[in-house]
Order: C-alpha cells, then structure tokens, then sequence
C-alpha cells in the first residue's frame, strides 16, 4: 500500500454543510475502497492565486490516506463527476515526504494541546527575546 495526499478545492458557493457534506462522501469514497484514511484538514475558504470558473476564493481540503494504486484512478473519476470541485490534485508521497507529514501532522498535534493562556504567553516571550 502506499501513501497518498490528495487536495480539492470546492466552489465557495457552497453553505458550511454541503461542504462538510462534500468531504464527508471524498472520506466515505476512499474508505468504502480500501483506504485507510491517515490525516484529514479541513483549511477552509481561502484565495485562490489566480481565478477558477470565475471565482477567486474556494474551500480547501487535505486527505492523507494509504490504499492501492488502483484507487486513484476512482478518486479522480469521482472527483471530475462532482460539480463541486473546482480543482483537485492527488500524488503518491515518497519516503521523505511520509517523514514531513509526520513531523508537520506532529508540531499540529503540538499546538493543538496547547491551551489558549499559554499561546499568547509564548508569542510575549518570543517578542521580548
């Protein structure tokens, strides 16, 4: 099995709910093919560098999964077949890339447990040094 990260871009047209609802059937798609699904962000409505379909913002979604080969092809089909998706990339990741995503997947984890007071306490000792 290898490992995967695939990014889609959704029309920003869409309510909180149908984009949840979009990601949600991509998630489901891999999973009912044999995917195990590893990381899952949601990085949400941001500017895209450059216009798409006449739209310049779109909702941004990151899966890492493990699965065969053959599941990509599926996921692409799936993806073209959806009106909702303005853009999508999918790529094999190798060996270094599967340590970066580790390490980043990691330091998320980090500042994820922080608690909101000790944030800002950070950032204040980073400043005064």
């Amino acid at each position: 099995m290898n490992c995967y990260e695939t990014v889609f871009i959704l029309t920003p047209v869409l309510s909180d709910e149908q984009m949840k609802e979009a990601v949600v059937k991509f998630r489901d798609f891999l999973v009912q093919n044999g995917a195990e699904i590893v990381n899952e962000e949601e990085w949400g409505l941001r500017k895209l560098a450059y216009p798409i379909q006449k739209k310049s913002t779109g909702f941004y979604c990151l899966l890492e999964f493990k699965a065969d080969p053959t599941i990509v092809k599926k996921l692409d089909t799936a993806y073209r077949r959806d009106e909702r998706v303005i853009r999508f990339l999918i790529f094999r990741l190798d060996k270094y890339a599967v340590e970066y995503a580790e390490k980043r997947r990691a330091l998320r984890a980090k500042k994820a447990s922080e608690t909101p007071a000790e944030a800002p306490v950070a950032e204040a000792e980073v400043k005064q040094a």
